[in-house]
């Protein structure tokens, strides 16, 4: 089922929390755009180098001065270096910004592919407020932090290398004497370094945990505000955010400490880069130049240090972000595409000119199923029967007798446990997944609708669709009132979850989606519960036209609904009970009697 290992199935908990996995990570995110790093790193390599020559420009300015000679031909040459270092240094970090930039892109883009073809229980058992971090503060830290990381490891080393080199051949004695204060640091950012690895691991764990909580509760909006809950919800962010601060600091501190350390252990050099330098010029060891251009060496290098030092601390940043977008990445998804292609949906029989495709025969063959969670009771028990192509089966029973988990099994959102379920006396495991949806039209219970406008979400995976075919869905489901009354017709926008519409409105857009689809198989799932009298029994009415042309398969608890399907599944306790008319389940199925004489329909 699926092409991806068994990952951690909550969002909240990590995978791995060494660094080698966040490293290995990071390199494969920066490994497409190495071509521009590389041209980036060399403009900002060649400023650098320029650089490195200004001291010696200095010291030969200082001589010329020192012996009387005209110095305006030194000058010139320091001016010209200074200014053209400054300028391939700013191009060398636009162009590595540029880098971070497609970077940050294309990871948002793979993990979105990803996260968008997540099993379905794999997203039921993870925050999406997680996922949503992992999209966004994720990547975004994985743009600030790559450019200084990269810089650091490659330039920052290099120009590091090439500036001691250049102290020695000035003076021995002196780069003896940095080299051992300059050591300290490296032996701060091995201890410091993977500190700030981990503690930037957890802020961000924490930031999605704060978002978790957020989404809840903008997710339950009103039942918030009619609830009272506030103050209630208020404090459970409160103390989301209060732990992300927490986490933010311990990982501040330890980035302090590093710089702290790092600016004082420099101080210290320059300290005694100056005494050591001061007693060798009175001795007559080294003239002034030398030791004024030592100076400007150490002035180079301690900023360099500086770098490679907070680089350092960026690669652990840019690191456990980079590992917590790969443990998203390595989260089960479906084994194919589930969207279909316009070729392919032409190349379906029957999908032409507004026919519906070929209705389909559905059978359950000893199917038990329980739901990946722990503790879960098992749903289904060894549930068999057969939909013949065409006609309307409607599925019944008490709440928890496993109606709402046939379809999802059907759509292939769960596998079953064991036994099979057969679409035209074809195992849907062996269906391609895109062709197996694609002949299916799914109304949920709570019929959701998107943000955007009316025309969106009719066409929602069916864009190709005519004015024509919407305009029958539209009549179909009564829409077109509704249509007729807006200020901009199909083109105006239905709110957050399809805020400006009534909850009847919303279901019969729900419905109309499904049959724009010209599906073989259409599955409704109380699609009728929150309509009107009126409307009610126009839905039925078109329930019943379609069910001549394709198979319908409904799940209802208002049994006024489906007195006239062909079959009733009456269902309990996840197994199939009776099957039969409305008239012979009255007189021979207790259960079923009971239901309806609780519902008046006797």
């Amino acid at each position: 089922m699926t092409v991806a290992a068994p990952a951690e199935a909550t969002g909240t908990q990590s995978v791995d929390t060494s660094a080698r996995p966040g490293h290995r990570a990071l390199l494969r995110h920066l490994r497409p755009q190495s071509g521009r790093l590389a041209a980036g790193l060399a403009v900002g390599l060649t400023g650098s180098v320029l650089g490195l020559a200004q001291p010696l420009a200095a010291k030969r300015v200082v001589d010329d001065m020192g012996r009387g000679h005209p110095a305006a031909g030194p000058v010139a040459l320091l001016s010209l270096l200074v200014v053209a270092g400054a300028v391939l240094a700013g191009l060398g970090y636009y162009v590595l910004q540029c880098s971070a930039e497609s970077t940050v892109r294309d990871a948002r883009c793979r993990l979105a592919h990803r996260l968008l073809r997540l099993r379905v229980p794999v997203v039921e058992s993870t925050e999406p407020g997680d996922l949503i971090a992992r999209l966004t503060s994720d990547t975004t830290l994985l743009r600030r932090t790559a450019p200084l990381a990269v810089t650091a490891a490659v330039n920052g080393t290099l120009v590091t290398a090439a500036t001691v080199t250049m102290m020695g051949l000035l003076d021995p004695v002196l780069l003896c004497a940095t080299l051992a204060v300059v050591a300290f640091v490296g032996v701060l950012v091995a201890v410091v370094s993977p500190r700030i690895g981990r503690a930037t691991r957890t802020t961000q764990e924490a930031v999605g945990r704060l978002g978790s909580t957020l989404e809840r509760a903008l997710g339950a909006f009103r039942t918030v505000k009619a609830s009272g809950a506030e103050r209630q919800e208020t404090e459970a962010l409160r103390r989301a955010a209060e732990e992300a601060r927490r986490t933010g600091v311990r990982a501040a501190a330890w980035e302090s400490v590093s710089a702290t350390a790092t600016a004082v252990v420099l101080q210290v050099c320059f300290l005694v880069v100056l005494g050591l330098g001061g007693a060798r010029v009175a001795s007559g060891a080294i003239g002034v130049s030398t030791l004024v251009a030592f100076l400007l060496y150490l002035f180079a290098l301690a900023p360099r240090v500086g770098q490679v030092v907070e680089g350092v601390g960026q690669f652990q940043v840019a690191s456990a972000a980079a590992g917590r977008i790969a443990d998203a990445e390595r989260l089960e998804v479906e084994e194919g595409e589930s969207e279909v292609g316009a070729e392919e949906v032409e190349g379906e029989r029957g999908a032409r000119d507004g026919e519906p495709r070929p209705p389909v025969a559905v059978s359950f063959r000893q199917v038990c199923f329980t739901y990946p969670r722990p503790g879960a009771h098992p749903t289904h028990h060894r549930v068999s029967f057969d939909v013949p192509a065409r006609g309307l089966t409607a599925f019944v029973g008490p709440s928890g007798a496993g109606k709402t988990t046939l379809l999802s099994l059907i759509e292939r959102f769960y596998e079953p446990c064991s036994g099979r379920v057969l679409l035209d006396g074809k195992d849907i495991r062996h269906w391609p997944l895109a062709r197996l949806r694609a002949r299916i039209g799914y109304v949920e219970q709570d019929a959701p609708v998107l943000s955007g406008t009316l025309r969106d979400n009719l066409t929602f995976g069916t864009a190709g669709s005519s004015d024509a075919d919407i305009a029958k869905v539209l009549r179909l489901t009564r829409l077109d009132e509704v249509t007729a009354r807006l200020p901009d017709g199909l083109d105006t926008t239905v709110g957050h979850r399809g805020s400006r519409l009534s909850g009847g409105e919303r279901q019969r857009v729900a419905i109309a989606r499904a049959l724009l689809r010209r599906p073989g198989l259409l599955l409704l799932d109380e699609a009728t519960s929150q309509l009107d009298a009126a409307n009610e029994a126009a839905l039925r009415t078109t329930v019943a036209a379609a069910a001549r042309e394709v198979t319908v398969l409904v799940i209802a608890h208002r049994l006024s609904t489906v007195t006239t399907a062909d079959r009733i599944v009456v269902m309990e306790a996840g197994r199939v009970r009776a099957i039969g008319s409305h008239g012979e389940l009255m007189a021979r199925d207790e259960l079923y009697a009971s239901l309806a004489r609780t519902q008046l329909l006797t």
